[in-house]
């Protein structure tokens, strides 16, 4: 996947800032904070996990179905777009 590889920095910095999240839930759970709290960060990650899936998609599908000289079948980028508004609205 060559587009993971060029946005390679910009992904880690995403997973940087789930890993975070993921270790306050842990400290709040030790800390027996309360539920809505506890609940709100993990809407958080699920936020934070949908929006990385999301641009891994677009970046896939930009990179591997809509440019002809990889693909000799690919989408038009009409039909790209179409697709990439449908996952990002599926994943908000």
């Amino acid at each position: 996947m060559t587009h993971t590889i060029r946005e390679k920095k910009k992904l880690l910095a995403r997973v940087s800032r789930i890993r975070g999240q993921v270790e306050a839930i842990e400290r709040a759970l030790v800390e027996e904070a309360d539920c809505e709290r506890i609940m709100h960060m993990i809407a958080g990650i699920r936020g934070g996990v949908a929006g990385l899936m999301a641009e891994v998609v677009e970046d896939h599908i930009r990179t591997h179905l809509v440019d002809p000289e990889k693909n000799p079948g690919a989408l038009n980028a009409e039909a790209a777009d179409q697709l990439i508004e449908v996952v990002h609205t599926y994943l908000k």
